[in-house]
């Protein structure tokens, strides 16, 4: 039986991995020695959605302060480090999410969409077992913007079309992302889009056209199902 889903897109942080606490206490660590603070709810109403660049300097746009390129890079580097301690002692997986990618990874192309460091994503996927599944693997700094800008999926997307060497129809592609910004991302890629409730509520992941907790409650044959649906939420 052919699939109408041609391929699978996932967002990193958030998705995959239970990341973003880490990557919050890593930023909070950072600009702490700045002698600037980050609160919870700053980060996830704020920005969550940018890369560690992107942060930096929406941050430094919000406080009105002058940040160098030079001192961003010297902040995402130690923010890097931070974050490279945290993930050495803790399990980062959410539960199901490797069964559901081994399960997605036998029927169609995967790939990864990410605003994450390349290293950091392939360390956690490697330890996982999971690395030699994905197809493609888009992260900070493959694009010149970053989400909600769609570049991140247009490249994926790409990467994977160039990559079985044949059509792929964005429709009948499915992003799994966290976060409004990521769907806003893939929608502008012209992807379907699924939400997990993992870091906002429902109702604020209205860009999606599926909502589930986590993983663990999807199938290959619901994203199927959805790719025959006409699309709910135009891009």
């Amino acid at each position: 039986m052919t699939l109408a889903l041609q391929a699978i897109v996932f967002d990193f942080d958030g998705v995959i991995a239970d990341s973003e606490p880490l990557h919050l206490r890593a930023f909070q660590k950072t600009l702490q020695e700045e002698g600037l603070e980050l609160s919870t709810r700053d980060y996830y109403n704020r920005y969550l959605g940018y890369d560690d660049v992107g942060l930096f300097q929406a941050l430094a746009r919000d406080r009105a302060m002058a940040m160098s390129d030079g001192q961003i890079a010297s902040l995402v580097a130690r923010k890097a480090s931070a974050l490279q301690e945290m993930l050495h002692d803790e399990r980062v997986l959410f539960p199901g999410a490797s069964d559901f990618i081994r399960a997605a990874a036998v029927e169609v192309p995967i790939a990864i969409a990410s605003g994450a460091l390349r290293h950091e994503i392939l360390e956690i996927l490697e330890r996982a077992g999971l690395a030699g599944l994905f197809a493609a693997i888009v992260a900070a700094g493959d694009t010149p913007h970053s989400k909600p800008s769609p570049a991140p999926y247009v490249l994926a997307f790409e990467r994977l079309r160039d990559g079985i060497g044949g059509n792929l129809d964005p429709r009948r592609c499915v992003a799994i992302e966290d976060s409004r910004w990521g769907l806003e991302s893939a929608r502008g890629a012209g992807l379907r889009c699924v939400g997990v409730t993992t870091s906002y509520a429902e109702e604020e992941l209205s860009g999606a056209e599926l909502v589930v907790g986590s993983l663990s409650h999807l199938t290959v044959s619901i994203l199927d199902r959805l790719c025959t649906q006409p699309l709910d939420v135009e891009p």
